[in-house]
């Protein structure tokens, strides 16, 4: 199968169970309709992942998922994720039930409605924590947010959500085959997500809102320290911190700076503009630059 990940398993032994619809239970009496609720008979005359519609299949189980195989291979992936839904929906005790939801979010992925393939995998993970096809549904997860993300002028939010399923991913899966892609994901992520404090923080630099600056190259150097965005954000906080006054953080920012990246160009310029204003870089220890550099294990 395309894209990483594994090619469907061959249909397991199937027991046949055919679902009812609501016309079949239009005749029935109120009594018998709960019955019919509590025991899950209902399933077959609705998504359980909130489609209106599905028509109901009562070929057995391994006959559809076989049909969903099929239209895999073909490239017809919004029509495979229907089938795959059609197995758990009309035959939700069978084998094939449990693949079929995570195969369903696949296609859905592969469809690009990214929507439903989060929904399917989510709901794959609550009703089978724990079993082999776990990591592919995280996954999938994961990879539905990670083809959203826009660039580092844009909000967010679909960028924590993809660094948030990898990094699930990773803690929960460690040896999945997944992991090292995930691994590579998530480093792409956490160098966005800093980028786009920097892009606001600048914003706020230019604009003499040194406060608002401060607080945005905060996050960079307490969340993002192993970024490349780090060397750039301690220097704004030099700078900004000087333009307020605050010589003491200023020249922490520095110190840490130069302790942690002597090359980089970021140092000269903060070494710089503290020449000029007459002080220079040493670490201050009730800075929370100090504080957090080291809180992270990394010499300040």
């Amino acid at each position: 199968m395309r894209g990483g990940i594994p090619d469907p398993v061959e249909p397991l032994g199937a027991t046949r169970r055919a679902g009812l619809c609501s016309g079949e239970l239009a005749g029935r009496s109120i009594a018998l309709l709960g019955v019919a609720l509590s025991a899950g008979l209902l399933v077959g005359c609705g998504s359980l992942w909130g489609k209106k519609e599905i028509v109901e299949n009562n070929d057995p189980p391994d006959v559809i998922y076989g049909k969903a195989e099929t239209m895999i291979n073909k490239g017809s992936y919004a029509d495979a994720a229907k089938e795959y839904e059609e197995v758990d929906i009309n035959h939700p005790y069978s084998q094939e039930a449990r693949k079929a939801i995570v195969m369903a979010a696949y296609a859905y992925y592969k469809a690009g409605k990214y929507d439903d393939a989060i929904s399917a995998a989510d709901r794959y993970l609550t009703l089978h924590p724990g079993t082999p096809e776990s990591d592919l549904a995280q996954n999938i997860i994961g990879m539905s947010y990670y083809v959203q993300v826009l660039d580092p002028k844009r909000d967010q939010s679909t960028a924590r959500k993809a660094l948030n399923a990898y990094e699930q991913l990773l803690q929960r899966y460690p040896s999945s085959r997944y992991a090292d892609e995930a691994q590579n994901r998530v480093r792409i992520l956490r160098d966005l997500l800093a980028a786009s404090e920097m892009t606001v923080g600048r914003y706020y630099l230019r604009h003499n809102n040194y406060l608002a600056a401060i607080n945005r190259f905060r996050v960079v150097v307490s969340d993002y320290q192993t970024t490349e965005q780090v060397e750039e954000a301690l220097m704004r906080l030099t700078e900004a911190y000087m333009a307020l006054g605050i010589v003491n953080e200023a020249e922490t920012a520095a110190a840490v700076l130069g302790h942690n990246f002597p090359d980089s160009k970021w140092y000269n310029h903060a070494y710089s503009l503290l020449q000029k204003n007459g002080a220079q870089p040493q670490e201050h220890e009730g800075s929370w630059i100090t504080q957090t550099w080291r809180g992270n294990g990394k010499p300040a």
